[in-house]
């Protein structure tokens, strides 16, 4: 099975931006659960810990868009570096800010900051797309290795964002999240020779790719997805806590990330004659029906071992929305159409974030699934109410690529 991804590594410089992009990824699954941690632990409220969480999310998701097509119209090195070491400095501010007992609006104000920066994901796919252009089976597998990455990253992330919050002081995962996506990101930048070169204005379409058939409708999709996610994050940290070991949390999320990477692991080895569409669906219907047990269960282990179970179907519908997201675009666009995919997961996220804090508190944490549950009917819905018109928008954009 791992054989499938062995020629991605003999491509010349792929190791280098391959590097890159596993140590920003890192940095980048910290983020969130190292702020909620943070900011509940010096200031008491899963509600603020989540709305702080929620506004970061939110402004990523304005921000990707509109810097994915600058990416596109400009270039990665020569748009993305600026807006890095933008991020860095205040994302060092809101740790500053935290552990001074500012007024909380600045850790609102200077975490949104931080927020204002370019995503990794749809960069390192606008390369393998550019790579791989002709050949569409090595793609996809390209395809499931970044999600398998992303999903790694969430496995190892979390676990070390709380255990050094934790340990240490509650503002120590923000910084060392900060430390490795910037040291990522340059190394990322650095290797040229896979950077995807610039498609001249005179060949560029016109409009903007949220705007192209069937785009719209994965995003939308995606935003019930990041909401199982962003609420997870929330939940999994609260209903430690109340068991009284708020460190757990970390392996209730690493669960859930293992299933989904040893998922992505299986299914991007596979080869599919099915329409993206058909397997969009399904996977949708899996990350709704094998969430819903964390209702019920008693105890950390046993919620590991769901949300475990649960992450199995996560890494299929995102390789596979993605990749769609992808193919729905002409290469022009590339970067700026799967940033419009993953600010969709963003918007989710920063909803989830925030819902369930307020559940968290109204009901209780385990009470609080019910929101990640609800998202994930919603896509399956969503999906499945407009699957037709999704399936004749990917079959005709064959013509783009």
């Amino acid at each position: 099975m791992l054989s499938a991804y062995a020629p991605l590594f003999r491509v010349p410089g792929a190791l280098r931006f391959i590097a890159g992009t596993a140590l920003s990824r890192t940095g980048g699954s910290m983020f969130g659960v190292a702020v909620i941690v943070m900011v509940s632990e010096r200031r008491g409220s899963f509600g603020v810990a989540g709305a702080v969480s929620a506004v970061g999310v939110a402004v990523l998701a304005v921000a990707g868009p509109v810097i994915g097509r600058l990416i596109d119209k400009h270039g990665q090195r020569r748009v993305a570096l600026p807006f890095i070491l933008l991020s860095s400095c205040a994302g060092a501010l809101t740790a500053y800010f935290s552990w001074s007992d500012a007024p909380v609006w600045t850790l609102f104000v200077f975490y949104g900051l931080s927020a204002v920066l370019p995503e990794p994901g749809p960069m390192s796919r606008a390369r393998w797309a550019h790579i791989f252009r002709d050949d569409p089976d090595q793609l996809h597998t390209a395809m499931s290795f970044e999600q398998v990455a992303d999903e790694a990253s969430f496995v190892l992330g979390p676990v070390v964002a709380v255990l050094v919050s934790t340990l240490w002081f509650p503002e120590a995962g923000l910084i060392l999240a900060e430390i490795l996506f910037t040291a990522g990101m340059l190394i990322f930048l650095a290797a040229r020779a896979t950077e995807p070169p610039i498609v001249p204005h005179a060949d560029r379409p016109g409009g903007l790719a949220v705007r192209r058939p069937g785009l719209l409708l994965v995003a939308t999709a995606l935003v019930m997805t990041g909401m199982i996610f962003g609420g997870n994050e929330v939940i999994a940290v609260a209903f430690a806590d109340e068991a009284g070991t708020k460190t757990f949390s970390s392996i209730v999320l690493g669960a859930f990330a293992l299933g989904s990477t040893i998922a992505g692991l299986v299914f991007g080895a596979g080869v599919f004659r099915s329409t993206m569409t058909h397997r969009l669906l399904l996977a949708a219907g899996g990350m709704f029906l094998l969430e819903v047990p964390a209702l019920f269960v008693d105890g950390l282990w046993p919620l590991a071992v769901v949300m475990f179970i649960a992450g199995s179907a996560t890494a299929p519908l995102l390789i596979t929305s993605l990749s769609l997201a992808q193919r729905l675009v002409p290469k022009a666009l590339v970067t700026e159409g799967m940033a419009v995919a993953i600010t969709g997961i963003l918007i989710g996220i920063s909803l989830g974030s925030a819902i369930a804090g307020w559940a968290i508190e109204a009901w209780s944490a385990q009470a609080a699934y019910a929101v990640p549950i609800a998202a994930g009917a919603c896509a399956f819905a969503i999906i499945g109410v407009r699957y037709r018109h999704l399936e004749r928008a990917e079959l005709a954009a064959a013509e783009y690529h």
